[in-house]
C-alpha cells in the first residue's frame, strides 16, 4: 500500500496521496496604488491575514507591495476580493519559486545597511580580512592595513569549517572579542561566520554581519536562526548550488522577517582542477535580473591562488557584482589557514585602487543593462 502511495505521489504530483488532494499554495503580490494610504494597505493585509495567510510588506520604489503567501488559501476567490479593495492597483501571481527575494515582489535593489556603510545600490563594498584569526598582533595589523587602503568590512574567521578534523578550527570566543577590538581601533564594521544555530546568539552580539558559509547554504535549521536576528546576513552559495537553489536558500532568511541578505558568489565545484573552484561570473548578470538583492563575489575561494585573486576581482566587478571579499594576511607564508590565497597588505592597496577606477566605469553600464 505504501508503494502504491508513493508511484500515485510521482505520477500525479498534485495528489498526496490516494485520494487526498494537496492544497494549491497561495502566492500573490498586491501592489497598492502611488499615494494609497497605510490603512488600504492594513485591510488587504487583515483579509489575508483571516484567511491564515503569511503577509510581507516593502515599500520600495514609492508604492507598497504586499507579498501573500501560504501553503493553503482561497485561490483566485481570494484575488478577486483584494482586486477590489480601495487602493490596490492590481494583484499578479507569483511566477518563481522563491518569491520574496524576486524582482517581482521588490523592482529596486536592495541596500543593506551595515552600521555606517552600506552594501549595494551602487556602492562598492570591500570586504578584507584574514581567513583565521590567529593573534591579536596578527588581526590589528590587518585590520590597519586595509582600513588605510580603502576597505569597508573586516572580515574575519574566529570558527571555521574546514575539511579536515586536524585543521586549524579558528580561536572561537576568543577570536570574537579580537573582532570587537579591531572594530573599536578601526572603526570597520566586522564580517564572521556563524556554524550552527546554538551559536548565533554568541556570534551577533559581537558582529555586524553574520556569514553563512557555502557548507551552510542549505542548512535550514540555520537559516532561520539568522533570518529571526533581523541583522545583515551574508549567504555564501553551495559548492554545487544552482542559482535557484541559492535564491531559496536566501528566501528563508527573508521569510523569517529577514530583509538584510547580500548574497555571496564564491565559486562552484566544476570538473575543472587548475583552481580551486570555478567563479560563475554568468551569475552576476543573471543575479541582477531576477533578485533585488545586493552580491559580492570572493575570488579568494574561488581560486585558491594569489595571483589569481586581482584579474577575478576585476572581472566579478565589471560584470555587476557590488564588491568583493577577500582574504589579507600581513606574512601569507605564514598564515595558519588559506596562505596560498592570500592577499599581501600592498597587494590590497593596490587592489582596491583600481577596483575603485574599474568601478566608477562599468557601474553605470550594468545599471542601464538591467
Amino acid at each position: 500500500m505504501e508503494q502504491r502511495r508513493d508511484l500515485c505521489s510521482f505520477l500525479f504530483p498534485q495528489v498526496s496521496s490516494l485520494g487526498e488532494t494537496k492544497r494549491v499554495e497561495t502566492k500573490m503580490f498586491v501592489r497598492m496604488k502611488q499615494g494609497s494610504s497605510k490603512a488600504e494597505a492594513d485591510a488587504v493585509r487583515a483579509r489575508a491575514v483571516a484567511a491564515g495567510l503569511n503577509v510581507y510588506e516593502d515599500n520600495g520604489g514609492g508604492a507598497t507591495t504586499l507579498a501573500i503567501l501560504g501553503p493553503a488559501g482561497q485561490g483566485a476567490t481570494l484575488a478577486d476580493e483584494l482586486t477590489k479593495l480601495p487602493g490596490v492597483a492590481e494583484v499578479a501571481k507569483a511566477t518563481r519559486q522563491y518569491r520574496l527575494s524576486s524582482r517581482e515582489f521588490r523592482s529596486v535593489p536592495t541596500v543593506v545597511k551595515v552600521r555606517d556603510t552600506e552594501v549595494g545600490g551602487g556602492s562598492l563594498t570591500l570586504m578584507a580580512g584574514p581567513c583565521s584569526i590567529e593573534s591579536e598582533e596578527q588581526l590589528f595589523e590587518v585590520a590597519a592595513g586595509v582600513k588605510a587602503a580603502g576597505a569597508t568590512l573586516l572580515r574575519g574567521g574566529a570558527f571555521k569549517p574546514r575539511t579536515s578534523p586536524y585543521a586549524f578550527q579558528g580561536l572561537g570566543l576568543d577570536g570574537l572579542k579580537l573582532l570587537a577590538r579591531a572594530r573599536e581601533k578601526t572603526g570597520l564594521p566586522i564580517i564572521t561566520e556563524v556554524m550552527e544555530p546554538a551559536q548565533v546568539d554568541m556570534v551577533a552580539e559581537f558582529a555586524d554581519v553574520l556569514q553563512i558559509g557555502t557548507r551552510n547554504m542549505q542548512n535550514f535549521s540555520l537559516l532561520n536562526a539568522v533570518g529571526r536576528t533581523r541583522m545583515p546576513v551574508m549567504l555564501k552559495r553551495g559548492l554545487s548550488g544552482t542559482i535557484d537553489e541559492w535564491l531559496l536558500a536566501a528566501e528563508y532568511v527573508l521569510a523569517a522577517g529577514n530583509s538584510q541578505v547580500i548574497l555571496c558568489e564564491r565559486g562552484i565545484r566544476t570538473f575543472e582542477t587548475a583552481a580551486r573552484n570555478t567563479l560563475d561570473l554568468n551569475a552576476m548578470p543573471i543575479l541582477r535580473r531576477l533578485t533585488h538583492l545586493p552580491v559580492i563575489v570572493d575570488p579568494s575561494h574561488a581560486t585558491g591562488k594569489r595571483w589569481m585573486v586581482a584579474p577575478m576581482s576585476y572581472a566579478g566587478v565589471a560584470a555587476g557584482a557590488d564588491g568583493i571579499m577577500v582574504e589579507v594576511h600581513p606574512r601569507p607564508e605564514e598564515a595558519w589557514s588559506d596562505g596560498e590565497q592570500s592577499l599581501t597588505l600592498p597587494m590590497f592597496a593596490k587592489l582596491a585602487g583600481e577596483l575603485r577606477t574599474i568601478h566608477a566605469v562599468t557601474a553605470p553600464l550594468n545599471a542601464a543593462a538591467e
